[in-house]
């Protein structure tokens, strides 16, 4: 009735998504608190708050959203790859499964953050579902 090897399964598929999501969004964070430091945005531009990103996004350029992205991307990519290495089976469903619980947070940022629709299309398309299956392709080497 109580089998421990479906029970550790489990465990470790639970522990995987949690790991996952964590890991993930330390390097989003890290990530977007490093661009404005690399790439400066203009004077009189607040980043900090939504409110002063809406008053002032006009001002930023592309070179601006690198950051961004790269958060995003990278932060997909290696929760991604967390959540296959540690998950006992089904690895590539983990990995997808970060994937997706990142698109829905990309998603639900395009309506807090304004964002250009050029950038918005291509996080939304390049930065989350392509990484968790690159995340899948990295994770079988490693294993």
């Amino acid at each position: 009735m109580f089998d421990l090897k479906i029970m550790k399964t489990i465990v470790r598929g639970i522990l995987a998504v949690i790991a996952g999501v964590v890991v993930g969004q330390v390097v989003n964070m890290a990530l977007i608190l490093l661009g404005p430091h690399v790439i400066p945005p203009p004077a009189g531009v607040d980043m900090t708050t939504a409110e002063g990103l809406r008053a002032t996004i006009h001002l930023l350029e592309p070179r601006h959203f690198i950051f961004p992205f790269l958060a995003h991307a990278l932060g997909t990519g290696v929760g991604a790859t967390a959540a296959y290495v540690i998950a006992a089976s089904h690895r590539s469903i983990y990995a997808y499964a970060i994937g997706a619980i990142s698109l829905a947070g990309g998603i639900a940022a395009t309506f807090m953050f304004p964002a250009p629709a050029w950038f918005v299309v291509l996080d939304l398309v390049a930065a989350y579902l392509p990484m968790a299956w690159i995340a899948t392709r990295l994770g079988r080497r490693m294993i």
